[in-house]
């Protein structure tokens, strides 16, 4: 009983040292030589005649730690005195690279690292600093580089830091190999990874080279993928490179798909004084799952409403919990928790890492910013948020009490990667060949502005253009990209003329509604068209210059399940160009309608109709350029733009057009190869009408062809062709049996 009462008493004197703590009438520093007294006072915050306990202590000493100036900092109270006792962290007064011959290489290493000249040497951002260097180079391709750190002590408390390199040969990688149970053929999956093959003449493509980062990336998309098909308890096992002569490797995924898996029953739980009212759209999208594939784009439908009633002010502290069980093999009961959580607000948001990126950039991605009620789910999807810029390597969220019971404090760290990109492909067809190049930076001058530079030359085109994307202009939430290009056509050999379009354009792209978006657009433009003798006299008389201002717009609704290769679901686009100041008044109005549904396994059949119209407000000639030309894909077995009505000998376009178009994938057809797909296609098109005369024979016929197209995942790069047999056509059509596409990337 004794031990009880001395052991509580102990704990008493304790708690009231704590509680009580001692006024500070002096302050006395030790160790510092180049901060201040009074810089050393600031940065601890601390104050004279201030009631100082145990917890406020620690408070100052991690102030001082967190300024990087101190490697060591003692504090203890005498007698009312503060003592700090300092140990000063050497300042930087060199840091360098060697080993490495490339200026560029060496300002990308100095990009990386946190440790700069004049900057306070810290250990623990040396080991960073260290790490940082191996994976950057590592990224280049550099897989066997050696890197080893070393400080040169000077006088006066500084140093020098010296990184010695030994980049060694790039490792390359030879073959990509997809092993085990996979049940989806390696052309497809080659598509859905970014890793590739090394070949002769990848010359620009960093993606050749072995690199442990990508091939987690190529994991995960791997594993998205899957999932996103069904394939619920697929495993991508750790990849392997086996190495082979002249430092390539080759890159194995081990691949068990498993079987797919369906939504079995689903259940929506609420707390007791929720009303199920507010949570109809939830429950209605829970109950459309029954015997559904598994994916997670129908999860994120689910949360997708969640976040909408978590955005509500009725709804600020809520979190939802899911439960996945699987029942009968392949089937999945899938619940929905919805519960209360503690009320909480948030007291400061902390952003570390950031060397090149500005503060304002994350912060904008938050749904929750200081102040705010914490809320768990809107938390997480500003996190999500952060990661979908793809301008950061990783993005780690820590969330630890603030000084009031009632606070949270967020700390979100960041890690940098590079943000620029250059590419460059080429393609050939029978439509002719073409050349590529593009740069692009996602994160230009930190501002997370997106700039995308790019030329294109083509068979009789050459095309130039710059964008730039604010993601946030003028902190209204939506993007706005500026776009100046210049193309040029010149047909004069075979048509007689020739254009040059140049200008800008400004536009945004806003989610109005759930999956129903709006793209507003101004566009600016200049255009020359010129004409030899060869051209006919109707286009001789559209030679000179014009000048168009006009308003564009689309609203996409999108149902699709997937952007890239859908298997479900539907896409309604319109599209109205309408003149603000022209010298022609041309409108033109373009409505496309995209379905896709799987029958089978595999086997994903399509459907679209496409349409478009142009004419002058002012009845007009429509001039040459803006006139409607059927687009290869619509029609096969005809010959890209040798459709339609015709003056002379050139095909002129019309003012009107239209396309159906229905194909479906056949995956059983040659099953066992594995970089082969087949698909069946009927098209049924039309382009006519044309306005400055009416004695021109514009072949006002419906044609239609059907055929067989054949995807091939070639050593040289992506081929399709197409062998496809006219049904109806007009005497002036020039058909065509056998159309094929090859490209590659540099």
């Amino acid at each position: 009983m004794r031990k009880i009462i001395l052991y509580s008493f102990l704990v008493f004197l304790y708690l009231t040292k704590l509680s009580f703590g001692t006024i500070i009438n002096k302050i006395d520093i030790n160790g510092n030589t180049r901060i201040t007294n009074e810089s050393v006072i600031v940065f601890g915050d601390i104050n004279l005649n201030a009631d100082i306990n145990e917890k406020e202590l620690d408070s100052i000493l991690k102030r001082l730690y967190e300024t990087n100036f101190f490697k060591d900092v003692n504090l203890s109270i005498i007698n009312n005195t503060l003592i700090i006792n300092l140990v000063e962290n050497p300042i930087i007064q060199n840091v360098s690279i060697l080993g490495i011959p490339s200026k560029t290489l060496r300002e990308k290493i100095d990009d990386v690292i946190v440790l700069k000249s004049a900057s306070s040497f810290v250990e623990f951002y040396a080991k960073q600093d260290f790490r940082k260097i191996k994976s950057f180079l590592k990224t280049q391709g550099y897989y066997f580089v050696d890197v080893k750190s070393s400080i040169k002590q000077n006088t006066n408390n500084t140093i020098d830091l010296v990184y010695n390199i030994k980049l060694g040969q790039k490792a390359l990688i030879g073959k990509i190999n997809f092993i085990g149970d996979k049940k989806i053929k390696d052309r497809k999956l080659r598509s859905v990874i970014v890793s590739e093959e090394n070949k002769f003449w990848k010359i620009i493509s960093s993606k050749k080279y072995l690199d442990q980062n990508r091939i987690n990336l190529d994991i995960r998309l791997l594993r998205n993928y899957y999932v996103n098909k069904g394939y619920y308890n697929v495993i991508i096992e750790n990849s392997s490179a086996k190495f082979l002569d002249n430092n390539t490797f080759d890159l194995n995924f081990t691949i068990t798909a498993g079987d797919k898996f369906l939504f079995n029953e689903t259940k929506l739980i609420l707390p007791p004084d929720y009303d199920p009212v507010n949570f109809e759209k939830v429950n209605k999208v829970l109950k459309s799952l029954k015997n559904e594939i598994y994916s997670y784009d129908k999860i994120e439908d689910i949360l997708d409403e969640i976040d909408q009633i978590a955005l509500s002010e009725q709804y600020e502290f809520i979190d939802a919990e899911v439960i996945e069980t699987i029942t009968d093999k392949n089937k999945l009961d899938f619940t929905v928790i919805v519960k209360e959580t503690e009320k909480f607000y948030v007291e400061r948001i902390n952003i570390y890492g950031n060397n090149i990126t500005r503060e304002k950039v994350i912060r904008d991605s938050l749904l929750v910013d200081e102040g705010d009620a914490f809320n768990e789910i809107l938390h997480n999807k500003s996190i999500n948020k952060i990661k979908s810029k793809n301008i950061f390597k990783t993005v780690v969220s820590k969330v630890s009490d603030g000084t009031e019971p009632n606070q949270k404090i967020v700390n979100i760290e960041v890690e940098e990667k590079a943000t620029g990109e250059i590419s460059a492909g080429a393609g050939i067809g029978t439509s002719g060949g073409s050349v590529a190049f593009s740069v692009k930076e996602n994160n230009y001058l930190g501002k997370g502005i997106k700039l995308d530079a790019s030329l294109t030359l083509g068979a009789d085109t050459l095309r130039g253009l710059l964008s730039v994307t604010n993601p946030n202009f003028n902190y209204s939430d939506r993007e706005l990209r500026t776009t100046i290009e210049n193309t040029t056509t010149d047909s004069l050999t075979t048509s007689g003329y020739k254009t040059s379009r140049t200008g800008l354009a400004f536009s945004t792209n806003f989610e109005q509604y759930k999956d129903f978006y709006i793209s507003p657009e101004l566009s600016i433009y200049l255009e020359e068209v010129e004409t030899n003798s060869t051209a006919s006299t109707a286009l001789q008389n559209q030679k000179g210059d014009f000048f168009d201002v006009n308003f564009n717009y689309s609203m996409n609704y999108d149902k699709r399940n997937s952007a890239f290769q859908p298997s479900k679901g539907f896409r309604s686009l319109f599209i109205q160009e309408l003149p603000l100041i022209t010298d022609d008044d041309t409108i033109k109005n373009t409505y496309e309608f995209n379905a896709h549904h799987e029958f089978v396994e595999d086997m994903v059949g399509s459907i679209s109709f496409y349409t478009s119209a142009v004419n002058t407000l002012s009845g007009r000639d429509v001039r040459i350029s803006k006139r409607l030309y059927m687009p290869s894909r619509r029609l096969r077995g005809f010959e890209s733009g040798r459709v339609g009505p015709k003056d002379g000998l050139e095909f002129i376009g019309g003012n009107y057009l239209t396309a159906i178009n229905l194909s479906s994938s056949l995956p059983r057809i040659l099953s066992t190869q594995e970089n082969i797909d087949f698909r069946i296609f009927f098209d049924a098109a039309n382009v006519w009408h044309v306005d400055y005369s009416d004695s021109i024979d514009d072949s006002n016929k419906i044609r239609t062809s059907t055929g067989v197209g054949i995807d091939w995942f070639t050593p040289v790069g992506p081929l399709n062709f197409s062998l496809s047999q006219a049904i109806t056509k007009a005497n002036t059509d020039i058909t065509e049996t056998f159309r094929f596409n090859l490209g590659t990337t540099f």
